[in-house]
């Protein structure tokens, strides 16, 4: 059993790494065995985040890239693969939100999110692939959202972006799992971060919000997104294709009354 999920001797390929929730699934594929590579575009940023890494016990690489561009990640994907190893694990991790209501969003704006969030999955997915193909397996892990399925205020890039990223990643699919690489999707609700800390305390309208709306009753910690990287990284995922897994404490499963309404 525990074979199923080991990752020793794999090439894991995360962008957007250097904080947050990426780092915490490279994190976990990295204890379970895998060569971690970091992406960023943020010297200082990598610097420090490799240090965290390194300071785990964890084999990583940093390689600074905009993933959006097509040219700089072709060119570091094959570099990737020469100067440490085939990538066996791709996760399409980096992405953006910009809080604007569609009637004040500049189209620059709109693109720019989009650009990020979904083309930036695809260029990276066809780069990787292509070499994934003649070698007959490989895993790609796409970071979609909760938006994904659903509207909500100021989001509508956003949402346009990750319903997009939920398509790809069933016609990526699609089209490989004959080559026997699996496109997977994890999607995230609300999670405690650095970023959110600021409306994480009780009496803040947006953290009432979310711990009463969520059954779970609680905001999601990093580590509850260990399982399922480690899951869509591994074999036992083998036979799973163009599935998007919702890690929200149970948000999208209901449409009910407040956890705090009797």
């Amino acid at each position: 059993m525990q074979n199923l999920f080991n990752l020793s001797g794999q090439v894991a390929l995360i962008t957007g790494a250097t904080h947050g929730l990426g780092m915490a699934m490279a994190k976990a594929l990295g204890k379970a065995g895998a060569t971690l590579v970091i992406n960023g575009n943020t010297p200082a940023k990598m610097e420090a985040a490799l240090e965290q890494y390194r300071q785990d016990g964890l084999e990583v690489h940093g390689y600074l890239f905009d993933v959006t561009n097509e040219s700089q990640a072709k060119e570091h994907i094959a570099k990737i693969e020469q100067e440490v190893g085939p990538i066996e694990v791709l996760v399409n991790n980096a992405g953006i939100i910009k809080r604007v209501p569609a009637l004040e969003m500049e189209v620059e704006e709109f693109r720019k999110v989009v650009d990020v969030d979904l083309t930036a999955p695809f260029i990276m997915s066809k780069y990787v692939a292509q070499n994934m193909i003649p070698r007959k397996r490989g895993k790609i892990i796409n970071i979609c959202s909760m938006m994904s399925e659903l509207g909500r205020d100021t989001v509508s890039a956003y949402a346009a972006a990750k319903g997009g990223l939920k398509m790809l990643t069933r016609n990526l699919a699609t089209e490989w799992a004959k080559h026997n690489i699996q496109v997977n999707g994890i999607g995230p609700g609300y999670f405690a971060t650095d970023q959110t800390a600021p409306i994480r305390y009780n009496g803040h309208p947006f953290n009432d919000f979310i711990v009463n709306r969520t059954p779970a009753g609680r905001w999601g910690d990093p580590e509850d997104l260990e399982g399922v990287a480690v899951f869509l990284a591994s074999k036992a995922s083998n036979f799973i294709n163009g599935q998007i897994i919702y890690v929200d404490g149970g948000i999208l499963a209901t449409i009910g009354k407040p956890s705090n309404e009797n």
